[in-house]
Formats: C-alpha cells, structure tokens, sequence
C-alpha cells in the first residue's frame, strides 16, 4: 500500500483529503504543521507528500527544501495543496523541485489523479533495469508505453563481433550506440605519433558511443575495438534522441542507464596528473573488476592486454607490467594459465588507491 503524509494546518481540510485517501486505498499520515511534519516524513517514508504552503511553524516551502536536503527523503514527489494562486507563488514552488500544484477547492480526481501520476513517474525512475539485453528491452516497452512512443524501434537485434574487429572509427559517422551484451570493448583515441590513449574498456551490460551521439559533428569521438568476443546491440540515433529530448522522466532514466559513471573521466584525468602509477593501477583494477572485465577468485571473466592496460593509466607497457607483478608478489591480485588477471584482495587494492 503506498503511503501519503498529508500536510496541512487547516484540520477540516486535513481530515476530508485524508478521508479521500484512504477510501482510495492509500496509507495516509497527517501533520498539522511544517515542523511536525518534517519529522514525520523521516520515520514514515511516504510515497508522496501533499502540503499547505502557507503554516505556522514552518511553511511548505521550508519543508520542501528541507525534505530535498535529505538523502531519504530528496526524491520524494512533492504536491503543494494550497488556496494562493498568485503565479508568481506557483512558479516559486515549481522552481524549488516541487512535482505538482495544486489549488483549492479541489475536485477528488484531480488530487488522485496527480498523486497517482507521481507515484507512476516515480516508480519508472526507482525501478532497477537489469544491465542485460532483456533489461533494456523491459526499459524501452516501458518508455514506449508510458511516453506513447510507438516509433520506437524496441527490437535490437544482437550482432557478434570477433576480438579485434571494429566496432566504429574515430571520425565516421555517428549513426547508433552500442549496448554491450557480453564480451569486453576497448575506446581509445589515436594520437598524432601513432600512440594509442585507451578511454575506456567495458564489459557487459554497459554502452559505448553515446557521447557521440550528442557530438555536433555527427562523428564517432573516438575508436571502440573487440578485446574479448562480443554481442552487441545497436540503438538508432533517431531512438537514441526520442528517449534523450522526448521526455523529462524518460529523460532522467535514460541518462542514468547509459551514462558509465562519466564523472569517472574527469577522476582519470585528475590521477593522471597527481597520482602515483601504483594509485593509478589500483584504481584502474577496481574499475575494470565493477565493470566485469577482469574476475576475482569467486566469478569468472575477461583478461585485459597488459598494452591496454598501460594506456588506461598512462604508462609505459613495461612500467604496468611491473606494477603488476609487485601486486602479485603482494598478495593482491594472481594471474591464471591465460594471463587473465584475478583479483585476490580488493579491500587491500582500495588502500592501495586510497592512499595519500
């Protein structure tokens, strides 16, 4: 049953909407002030929060930004129940993060209506996508319904692709992302001397080339090569565009589904200029094992080339190779008769990465 903390000082007003709540089959929690009712969204944890903007103690508008502040609370729809209609009230509410508005009287549908809305929105927004093909499809029946998206393709086909081939070039055009299945990618640029400078390596259940999607050239970024034989499913621009512009909530998934943790980047550049290659290893390993390219002694995966490896943290060949073995001796990581790396000790390669 969802939950709904009613906020409102006027108590006729608070006991016939929660009387309509509750015939509406919702859990329904009332708090006669701002201040009360602050405290009471921390231990209910309601689904939604419908409140009155103008109370004593602390009016709506304090408790939206407090609610917002916190972790457990912040993504909370949030729908002002409120007599004022001036425009500028309403836009100061929709500013500061507020879902809905809503003035009084109201009709009982509209206030269901828009409480059942959000709890929709929200749903879509909480609910965890499977980094599989099947996950994506689920995600995509999902925008196309609740967006009416019915020009989406929704179909992706899986191509194989053996290690080495190329998945696209720097510079051709950007027609589709690529939504990895299984296998492993590597992205690099090339530089004027011929060098290669890795950008990534991905395993299963990430995507490459949506940077290039939004690139005002129209052109791929960057070079993406098999490492380890891969499936891969590509996802038109013209899709790739509808799920990006088409809606704010669809909007909001999408990002978070394709974005591979891009504050990831400006972390790399960062370490590349301040810390040490043995950091820079550790970090990398970390990653590389959360992306599931390499294994630990409790899962199976993907070996990485020790070359590729020295370009994802900017050293030479021989100097990662070194690094490694020192991990070896250390205890912290063994390789296996493939030369696949297999993480031993990930809470010893974090101190390693962590230390200053």
């Amino acid at each position: 049953m969802k939950r709904i903390l009613l906020i409102d000082d006027n108590k006729d007003v608070r006991e016939n909407t929660a009387e309509i709540l509750e015939l509406a089959n919702y859990q329904v929690a009332t708090a006669e002030n701002g201040k009360i009712g602050v405290e009471m969204a921390k231990e209910f944890r309601p689904d939604v929060v419908v409140c009155d903007i103008m109370m004593p103690e602390m009016d709506g508008y304090g408790v939206l930004e407090v609610l917002s502040k916190n972790t457990s609370t912040a993504s909370t729809p949030f729908i002002f129940l409120t007599a004022k209609t001036e425009r500028e009230d309403m836009r100061l509410g929709m500013n500061m993060g507020a879902d809905d508005y809503l003035t009084k009287p109201f009709e009982d549908k509209e206030l269901l209506e828009a409480i059942a809305s959000r709890i929709q929105k929200n749903d879509f927004l909480r609910k965890e996508i499977a980094k599989n093909r099947e996950g994506l499809s689920t995600f995509l029946d999902e925008a196309s319904s609740y967006m009416d998206m019915e020009s989406l393709s929704k179909d992706y086909p899986l191509k194989t692709y053996e290690k080495k081939e190329v998945v696209f070039w720097e510079g051709d055009n950007a027609h589709a992302m690529y939504f990895i299945e299984s296998g492993s990618i590597k992205t690099y640029k090339s530089t004027e001397s011929g060098k290669e400078f890795v950008t990534g390596i991905y395993g299963a259940g990430n995507f490459i080339g949506q940077l290039s999607l939004l690139n005002t050239d129209r052109t791929y970024v960057e070079n993406a090569t098999v490492l380890e034989d891969a499936q891969l499913c590509s996802i038109p621009r013209e899709d790739f565009t509808k799920l990006l512009y088409g809606n704010a909530i669809v909007s909001q998934k999408f990002i978070s589904m394709i974005s591979n943790n891009l504050m990831h980047l400006q972390e790399q550049l960062v370490d590349m200029a301040y810390a040490s290659v043995r950091q820079r290893a550790a970090k990398a390993l970390l990653e590389l094992y959360d992306k599931r390219v390499i294994q630990d002694n409790a899962r199976s995966g993907i070996g990485i080339p020790r070359e590729d490896f020295a370009g994802m943290i900017g050293t030479a060949t021989e100097t990662a190779i070194r690094t490694l073995t020192d991990f070896k001796d250390e205890g912290l990581i063994t390789t296996d008769h493939g030369r696949r790396i297999v993480i031993l000790d990930k809470k010893g390669l974090r101190n390693v990465a962590d230390f200053k």
